[in-house]
């Protein structure tokens, strides 16, 4: 039981898309809203849709996100009467939930003693009657490395050779310090051909407990959802009824109150426990809208001492979500930052915590955006997520947006017969780079108006004007020709019907084509979502790097070296030497020859931007001669 009370603030612990959802739901209950920051979040958007706001002194989440005294303390300076923590950071933190409470604060969350029993995954097994992996061998093979605590991915290996092992626990052990304040790692077996299934709960301090449906989250990058559904399609009638039965079970063994999520692995018939979330998760959009609910809402009901209503409403029609991220899936999911000058994605439910001319940083999370899409069937939504994010508008760092589109569309989702090993099989195809072939073309003519209104040609009238472009990410180079005539711009193989600066409208194969382009200063120049830099014809001599270079490929930090590395070592091809750490993950860099480390520039603590310097392998022949000197 509990004695009902009335929020009045609250203040979220957290940032970005998530704190922007919940502030969403506090105006309609008409909650006052407190935002915490850092300095690298002095201007987000979570910021500036807050009531009121309190900066976290530092830019890393250990510095700020990560001090739960800090928190507490600015709840209490501006007026709070009640924290909300989102998910990730300390959301499945128990010591922050009971300082929140011995603070006098409500915590819109379950009990610390729910927490301590589920958020540790270890325990959270052990109280399902399951134990992890003591002594790996051979025989047990593949095994999945997982942290204690926290979620979202990070954390997480796969280890198929015993040799990866322990370097596998060290790298996860540090990447979950990082992101959750807790390194405890476990190994369970890792069973491949499976499917992520999903159920949302909801309790309140009445003994009631919800079970909302399923929810499917096969498809996975690094451990990380990347398009959920709910219901999941293809489950039969008794396998849900085991799957609600397991995750209500769980939800009364801890005494739960709150929205909380049980994950399960699905394989053939048989439901395998996984853990359970005690917190909101990013994919909880599709299961209010196949519920008709607000599950934030409830979360501050079931706080405020609420009851729930003995059942949950019917479910009806299909959910599905994208997850939009500044990352591109080709150069092995790497992080991307910079400018987001335009996200638009239309006739969809947006949730986000960036707007036009946002700077997407090093130091958070790469989500963008969560797009979700409601239909009577699963077929229609399926059609309708997979035709906004087609026509999208993403300028800015690179992105996912094509690999979701390709992935919605792909026969083996589309026919619900995915499993986890999906991306492992498919990313090549879906990840191949497709700019637009005449987008350049359309660049090029929507460039030429522009100049053509100040000061006329320089060349002939008769005479082709060349222009050479880069599309991006794959760094292909597009040669244009074009002619200014009397009759104005015209071009071979196509029909120009229209140019502007913004607008060229061209007659393809007897079809007509428009071309939208927007530039944001600079040789950068989006076609469509085709981004082109516009090249000199000349090249300008550049700095050359030495063939060995190791390259940042990403901004972040240096985390740690291999043991032992020096200027000197001797280097296998394979070897990791590097970890950067960038947007809350681990990114390992390796030898890809045998040689000889010539030169190290990176050490543990330092930053890094796109291209730095890092090392220099000289790769040797069998007889330990130096052929030349690699990129690692």
């Amino acid at each position: 039981m509990t004695n009902p009370t009335t929020i009045s603030t609250i203040l979220v612990a957290n940032r970005g898309e998530i704190a922007c959802r919940v502030f969403r739901t506090c105006r309609d209950l008409g909650i006052a809203t407190v935002a915490v920051y850092s300095d690298a979040d002095a201007d987000a958007l979570h910021v500036r849709e807050a009531d009121s706001a309190v900066r976290l002194p530092g830019a890393t989440p250990a510095d700020t996100y990560l001090r739960g005294e800090l928190v507490v303390k600015a709840a209490q300076a501006a007026g709070a009467d009640a924290v909300h923590p989102g998910y990730g950071f300390l959301s499945e933190n128990a010591d922050f939930a009971r300082a929140v409470l011995d603070a006098g604060l409500v915590w819109i969350g379950p009990p610390p003693e729910a927490i301590e029993s589920m958020a540790s995954k270890t325990r959270a097994k052990e109280l399902m009657g399951i134990a992890p992996l003591g002594k790996v061998t051979e025989a047990e093979l593949p095994v999945l490395v997982k942290a204690a605590a926290g979620g979202g991915g990070r954390g997480m290996r796969v280890v198929r050779e015993l040799g990866d092992l322990e370097g596998e626990l060290a790298a996860a052990g540090a990447e979950a310090a990082s992101a959750f304040g807790d390194g405890e790692v476990f190994v369970e077996p890792y069973l491949e051909g499976g499917r992520h299934v999903e159920v949302q709960i909801m309790a309140d301090a009445y003994d009631t407990v919800w079970a909302l449906g399923t929810r499917d989250c096969t498809l996975q990058r690094r451990h990380q959802k990347v398009i959920e559904e709910s219901p999941a399609p293809g489950l039969a009638d008794g396998l849900v009824d085991e799957l609600h039965a397991q995750a209500v079970r769980a939800a009364r063994v801890t005494g739960y109150r709150g929205a909380g999520t049980v994950e399960f692995l699905v394989a053939g018939d048989r439901a395998h426990f996984l853990e359970m979330n005690t917190r909101l998760q990013v994919e909880h959009p599709v299961t209010e809208a196949v519920f008709g609910i607000d599950l934030v809402a409830l979360q501050i009901q079931v706080a405020e001492g609420e009851r729930l209503a003995e059942e949950p409403p019917p479910a009806r029609g299909h959910a599905v979500e994208a997850r939009l991220y500044a990352e591109d899936p080709a150069a092995e999911w790497a992080p991307q930052t910079g400018t987001l000058h335009r996200l638009h994605v239309p006739g969809v439910r947006l949730d986000t915590g960036y707007v036009d001319g946002d700077t997407i940083g090093v130091h958070y999370d790469p989500m963008l955006a969560k797009a979700i899409v409601y239909a009577p069937t699963r077929a229609a939504a399926l059609r309708a997520l997979a035709g906004a994010m087609e026509r999208a508008v993403v300028h800015g760092p690179v992105t996912n947006r094509e690999l979701l589109v390709r992935s919605l569309r792909h026969p083996e989702f589309v026919e619900a017969r995915m499993d986890t090993g999906f991306y492992d099989r498919h990313l090549a195809d879906l990840a191949a780079p497709a700019p637009d072939p005449h987008a350049p073309l359309a660049a090029a003519l929507a460039d030429a108006h522009g100049r053509s209104r100040f000061g006329g040609w320089r060349n002939l009238a008769s005479q082709p004007q060349v222009k050479l472009f880069r599309s991006e990410p794959d760094g292909a180079e597009h040669e244009v020709r074009y002619r200014h005539t009397r009759e104005g711009l015209s071009a071979e193989g196509v029909r120009v019907l229209a140019v502007s600066g913004e607008l060229v409208v061209l007659e393809v194969d007897g079809v007509r084509r428009q071309f939208t382009v927007n530039r944001y200063g600079g040789d950068r120049v989006y076609v469509g979502n085709t981004a082109l830099t516009a090249l000199p014809l000349l090249p300008e001599p550049t700095t050359r790097q030495s063939p060995g270079s190791l390259l940042a490929p990403m901004p972040g930090t240096v985390v740690r070296l291999a043991d032992g590395l020096t200027e000197g070592a001797r280097v296998t091809a394979g070897q990791p030497l590097i970890w950067l750490e960038a947007m809350k993950m681990e990114h390992r860099i390796s030898s890809p020859a045998s040689g000889t480390l010539t030169a190290l520039h990176a050490a543990p603590g330092r930053q890094v931007e796109v291209g730095a310097l890092l090392a220099v392998v000289a790769v040797e022949d069998t007889a330990g001669v130096v052929q030349e000197e690699q990129p690692v």
